[in-house]
């Protein structure tokens, strides 16, 4: 979502008459009568909901229909006249609140327009539903305040699968603002996903602003949506990328391009392989419990440290002194990662949620929204999954030049982003 539009203004063309001097021997006393002037276009505008319209979503916008002017200014009141925030949607369709607004609540609303020399002033209102039974829980996998890698997406999650004939209007609720500007698309991974990114990673620097204006919001199958979630983050001031190569079982690691790190790692064994693909750092955590009795295949309960989760299906970057022979040489993990513990330190202490991590030749491609997944999939690909047309000009953008680190812009605080955590499979080792 980027800087809002502001409508141009129309305004009436008059016509001007130059005299002529004259040749015809006129009287003293004749004047040249001046040609009238074209009427001005007429102002038009129109507003909804329409007048004392009931039983509204929360997530009502005020849509607005104007010709021959631009909107001056909106004005939402509760009953109480208490005035509500808002911005008019990129093109001047509606007038979106900044807050959800309240259940079984009135609202009035005053908009006047105007071409620079004439306003025009309409108001509606209306009054909203009462809390919906049917609520689907929504979350977000970003964090006010936090730092990411380059490789983050923003992930929006939901409780019940979103049926096709709804992720539309979902979408459109769906708000991203980058600084700088960085322009993307959302894709759905699956009916309880929807994933956004650019086409290439973010700048170094980057501060994202993000709000899934979902609260009230109608779902399909009368369900509605649970809140509205709003997080501003920063991405690292530096890139770091991390390419796993199983031809000759080694991490590389590159700041801003250059390698900067070797590591000797071995990888899933031919029973249990590692996945293919570009993943992305999910979850850090120091010292962890690996559990996978009760499942098929190997029984074991292990405690692990310096573990960088990849998927969803349990496979880690980690800590792992028991191979440290094996390290460099063959395979024989369960799927993670596995390093030695000073190459794991090192990792984890360089490394951020966020950053991308490509393994390459193991003959198993990543799975489809097992992680963080956006990056697998080209820009071309990528595009397909959204449920909104998608501007020309993202179809096929231009490469960008490889950024530079550059300082963070501002951006405007918000609330923190509680998250919806799926369930993982025990993980792996």
């Amino acid at each position: 979502m980027g800087a809002l539009r502001r409508f141009g203004l129309v305004a009436a063309a008059a016509a001007v008459l130059v005299p002529l001097g004259s040749c015809t021997g006129e009287s003293a006393g004749s004047k040249e009568q001046a040609a009238p002037q074209p009427a001005p276009p007429a102002q038009t505008l129109e507003l909804t909901p329409v007048a004392e319209q009931k039983d509204l979503p929360v997530s009502t916008e005020i849509g607005i229909t104007v010709a021959n002017a631009g909107v001056r200014s909106v004005a939402l009141a509760d009953a109480k006249g208490r005035l509500i925030p808002g911005r008019m949607r990129p093109g001047g369709s509606a007038w979106i609140p900044d807050r959800p607004l309240d259940y079984k609540s009135r609202y009035s609303v005053t908009v006047t327009a105007t071409d620079g020399r004439r306003a025009i002033t309409k108001s509606t209102s209306f009054s909203t539903m009462a809390e919906p039974q049917r609520q689907v829980g929504t979350g977000m996998y970003l964090f006010d305040g936090n730092t990411y890698g380059v490789a983050m997406p923003v992930v929006v999650e939901f409780s019940e699968q979103i049926p096709e004939s709804a992720r539309a209007q979902v979408e459109s609720r769906l708000f991203v603002t980058t600084t700088p500007a960085q322009p993307g698309v959302w894709h759905w991974m699956s009916g309880r996903q929807v994933t956004y990114r650019a086409p290439e990673y973010w700048k170094p620097g980057t501060v994202l602003s993000v709000r899934a204006a979902l609260k009230g919001l109608p779902m399909g199958e009368g369900r509605f949506g649970d809140e509205d979630r709003k997080a501003t983050a920063k991405i690292a001031d530096e890139k770091l990328e991390l390419i796993v190569k199983n031809s000759n079982k080694h991490i590389e690691v590159f700041r801003n391009g250059k390698k900067v790190k070797s590591m000797p790692v071995s990888l899933g064994k031919a029973s249990t392989p590692s996945s293919s693909g570009t993943m992305v750092i999910m979850d850090k955590q120091e010292s962890t419990i690996f559990d996978t009795t009760g499942e098929p295949g190997d029984q074991y309960r292990v405690a692990i440290q310096y573990a960088q989760r990849l998927t969803w299906g349990g496979e880690f970057i980690h800590s792992a002194p028991w191979s440290v022979g094996d390290q460099g040489n063959r395979n024989v993990s369960h799927g993670c990662l596995n390093v030695s513990y000073g190459n794991a330190v090192w990792l984890f202490q360089n490394t951020h949620v966020g950053d991308p991590v490509t393994v390459k030749g193991t003959g198993v491609k990543l799975e489809r929204g097992n992680g963080f997944t956006a990056w697998d999939l080209s820009w071309k690909e990528f595009v397909k999954g959204s449920a909104l047309p998608v501007p020309q000009e993202l179809l096929d953008p231009v490469p960008a030049v490889a950024p530079s680190p550059s300082p963070s812009a501002g951006a405007s605080a918000s609330a923190s982003a509680a998250a919806v955590t799926p369930s993982p499979s025990d993980p792996t080792n």
